[in-house]
């Protein structure tokens, strides 16, 4: 690639196309608020409408006066500034495959998607709905499940379909031995992380889930409306550095998020004998 040919807009849209494709933690977010972020810092407001109030309804008769409805509006602090800077050396693009740029800039939206992701799953010590197990075992995980879905549809969750379970990779293994039924399709398959389905909820295996200090696996349970990620792609731009004789290109990943439904944002906290 020359950097004569670079066009920014188009390496922006491909940076984006890829970060979609890695990510698991934010594939799993609210994305409907992306906002006009300009710099680390920018705020963007999330609007949401309060309850709606059901009535009897008596044939015949006159029905209430419109119900004035009262919006909601939170803010969600852009707070994350990412980039990546890299060169290729010219006499290393002229004696490989022409493609080389395009394969670093996949390389760096996985780099990129990675710092997302573990950004998100931080948002683990913010639950104030929890679930702890000192020594968790397969049976009892499964328990663990089920008790955080009744408590998912309690709270008015009705659909199944919408509650995912993010994982290590050592529940994650606990589950595969115990060979616990995890259904799945081929085009659910095809969703980054994904590892099946219990009771119903979707559940995703990341590097990134939190392994606190203790050895507590944060293992999330949640809806996908409940964490809200916003970004933008802000800069990339191709140059040349003054004393190389190479191709450069540096790119901006801006982006924050916030749990807006905490009461369907919950933790199974667990650790297990190795």
């Amino acid at each position: 690639m020359a950097i004569t040919n670079f066009i920014s807009t188009i390496w922006s849209e491909n940076l984006y196309k890829q970060l979609d494709k890695k990510y698991v933690g934010v594939m799993n977010c609210s994305r409907d608020y992306e906002g006009d972020i300009k710099n680390q810092g920018s705020v963007v407001k999330i609007c949401g409408i309060d309850c709606v109030n059901i009535s009897d309804y008596t044939k015949n008769s006159d029905i209430g006066g419109p119900e004035m409805l009262s919006d909601v509006a939170r803010t969600l602090r852009i707070d994350q500034a990412k980039y990546f800077n890299f060169q290729i050396d010219d006499v290393d693009r002229a004696q490989s495959n022409p493609k080389l740029m395009d394969e670093a800039m996949k390389v760096a939206a996985a780099a990129l998607a990675n710092e997302a992701d573990a950004y998100v799953y931080s948002l683990y010590s913010e639950a104030y709905n929890n679930i702890t197990d000192d020594n968790v075992t397969a049976e009892k995980l499964i328990d663990h499940i089920i008790s955080l879905k009744t408590i998912m549809m309690q709270k008015g969750v009705l659909d199944p379909n919408d509650i995912v379970l993010e994982v290590t990779p050592e529940i994650a293994a606990m589950i595969l031995k115990a060979k616990i039924d995890i259904g799945s399709d081929n085009m659910e398959a095809l969703e980054s992380g994904l590892l099946g389905k219990i009771a119903g909820c979707k559940v995703y295996v990341s590097n990134n889930v939190v392994v606190d200090e203790n050895n507590y696996h944060q293992c999330l349970f949640r809806t996908k409306r409940a964490v809200t990620f916003a970004e933008q792609i802000s800069e990339v731009e191709a140059y040349r550095p003054e004393k190389r004789f190479a191709d450069a290109v540096k790119g901006l990943h801006l982006y924050g998020a916030k749990i807006v439904y905490p009461e369907e944002f919950m933790v199974l906290s667990v650790r297990f004998d190795s």
